[in-house]
């Protein structure tokens, strides 16, 4: 089925008419397509799902296009950036153009259906904008971070959720809710992947995002574990070019404080809440254990 899926990618690219459009999109990897795999789980008899996979892809595509060019990122998934390449004018353009090829299609859906995914892309887009303020100083709000966290990335993966249920006549809110839980802890593995994984594995280098000026989880529950001299070096390494020393150290802290082991196991608490709210079901069960378990 994820094939038809990326015909129909492939077929709606071409409705654009405007082949530089065909030949900035084939240089995109596709990734995991978590989305669109959702979907068709959650609703593998409805003919218009892998339509809606399509769409709900190409968004997610727009969105990291769009987060590339804000976060100056030269690479994607271990391969150039359109941005890199191409220029953030051109990649901001390819953007807007899957969001209104995406937008166009979702009109043939229920209007429960479009006005779910249409709401999430605005929570998107304003978690988006909460990323990049909070970067600007070192944050040890967890609170905010998972307001930021759910708008970001959760909430289209719940809205897909929640869309597929409602193509299946299933319980949408049971699985709008499995869709939360399940983008919160996909985010959160990636938060932990950024400091575990190596570069070759990640596809960028390690502490990346803390690099950026990002604080994800993991450094929270860092801050929240040191004592005062450990928090000022922690803040001071925040949003600066790491040399090794000062990566062993956060490493060395990490581990110390068990810091890994605390995040994925808040991680596994959210997917355990996800299958508690829609029952026993193995395929979405593999789903969850897939996110949690990758190794990138």
């Amino acid at each position: 089925m994820l094939d038809k899926v990326e015909a129909l990618i492939a077929k709606l690219i071409d409705e654009v008419e405007y082949p530089k459009a065909n030949e900035l999109f084939a240089k995109l990897s596709g990734g995991k397509r978590l989305r669109a795999r959702l979907i068709l789980t959650i609703a593998p008899e409805a003919p218009t799902a892998p339509l809606l996979g399509a769409i709900v892809e190409l968004i997610h595509a727009a969105s990291l296009l769009h987060d590339d060019v804000i976060d100056e990122s030269q690479l994607r998934r271990g391969v150039p950036s359109v941005n890199a390449t191409e220029g953030s004018k051109t990649a901001i353009m390819l953007g807007d153009i899957l969001y209104s090829k995406a937008f166009s299609e979702l009109t043939s859906f229920d209007p429960a259906i479009s006005r779910s995914i249409a709401d999430s892309v605005t929570k998107l887009s304003v978690g988006e904008m909460m990323d990049v303020e909070m970067a600007a100083e070192f944050n040890s709000d967890r609170d905010l971070y998972l307001k930021m966290l759910y708008l970001k990335t959760a909430t289209l993966i719940e809205a897909c959720a929640y869309s597929a249920a409602v193509l299946a006549q299933k319980d949408a809110f049971a699985h709008a809710t499995y869709g939360k839980n399940l983008g919160l802890a996909f985010q959160i593995v990636d938060d932990i992947l950024d400091i575990t994984a190596d570069e070759k594995t990640l596809g960028k280098p390690s502490l990346n995002d803390f690099v950026e000026g990002k604080t994800t989880l993991p450094y929270i529950d860092l801050y929240e574990s040191l004592d005062e001299n450990g928090k000022k070096c922690l803040i001071e390494n925040h949003a600066q070019v790491l040399n090794e020393e000062e990566k062993g150290w956060i490493h060395t802290q990490m581990a110390q404080h068990s810091i890994i082991e605390r995040s994925y196991g808040y991680a596994r608490a959210l997917c355990d809440e996800a299958l508690e709210a829609i029952g026993e079901d193995a395929a979405l069960r593999a789903i969850i254990e897939t996110v949690i378990q990758r190794s990138h």
